[in-house]
């Protein structure tokens, strides 16, 4: 692991073969720690998934720098509209003058059209795109865990899927990756803080996204981790009908 930011703890860390992750750690008056993670895979075309908060702009900037010149970039993506996943997109895009917003269809259509200042690339439910090495393919997962635009992107090369909100783990000084359980914790952390849609087809998409078979799943809060993906999106769905 990096630190990029001593003052703020700002670090990056390879959780995949050319996939980095990058944390900020925040303490949280009354709620203990937090931490606002991003994803920059590297590739002829690369890619960064959620832009971080308009104000963590700065930090998560320097920490892509650390890895690779952050005119590179060509992709900006993120799961659905809310600040810590697109709340800065529109500094990423004048940093990057080659890159372009990359969301689903419904995002594009109902907010990214206006609110961006470059046109987005939409792709469609199962659609796929190439970066060079590494390919990702977008799920429409609408409502979950919320947002009618919601989806996710699976990196099939190394199997790693981006799973923006979901395992979402409360804590500031967790380990970049982790095998042990993160379904404990996000569960302790959902019950306390419910940001769950509770959408009636949560478990049809949650098996779809079981199917593809992850075995790296990159937690937008939290550690990433690492094992049978499909287990463990699998006990998601148990847990979300108990």
């Amino acid at each position: 692991m990096t630190i990029t930011n001593t003052q703020s703890g700002t670090n990056v860390h390879e959780v995949a073969e050319g996939i980095y992750r990058i944390s900020t750690p925040v303490a949280i008056e009354g709620a203990g720690g937090f931490s606002f993670n991003q994803y920059l895979i590297v590739d002829d075309e690369p890619l960064l998934f959620h832009t971080g908060p308009r104000r963590m702009f700065p930090l998560v900037r320097e920490a892509v720098a650390n890895v690779l010149p952050v005119e590179r970039l060509r992709h900006i993506a993120f799961s659905h509209v809310e600040a810590d996943e697109c709340g800065s997109l529109n500094e990423w895009l004048a940093a990057a003058p080659r890159s372009s917003p990359l969301c689903g269809a419904v995002a594009a259509l109902v907010s990214i059209g206006d609110l961006a200042d470059r046109p987005p690339r939409a792709l469609g439910d199962g659609e796929s795109l190439s970066l060079g090495k590494h390919a990702v393919r977008w799920f429409d997962t609408p409502h979950l865990p919320h947002g009618w635009e919601c989806g996710f992107l699976m990196e099939e090369r190394t199997a790693t899927l981006l799973c923006g909100d979901l395992f979402t783990q409360g804590g500031a000084d967790l380990p970049p990756v982790t095998e042990s359980d993160i379904l404990g914790p996000s569960e302790a952390f959902r019950h306390e803080m419910d940001y769950f849609s509770h959408t009636a087809n949560a478990r049809a998409m949650l098996e779809r996204l079981a199917s593809a078979n992850p075995t790296t799943l990159a937690c937008m809060h939290g550690s990433a981790w690492r094992g049978d993906g499909a287990k463990l999106l699998r006990a998601l769905a148990d847990a979300l009908s108990a």
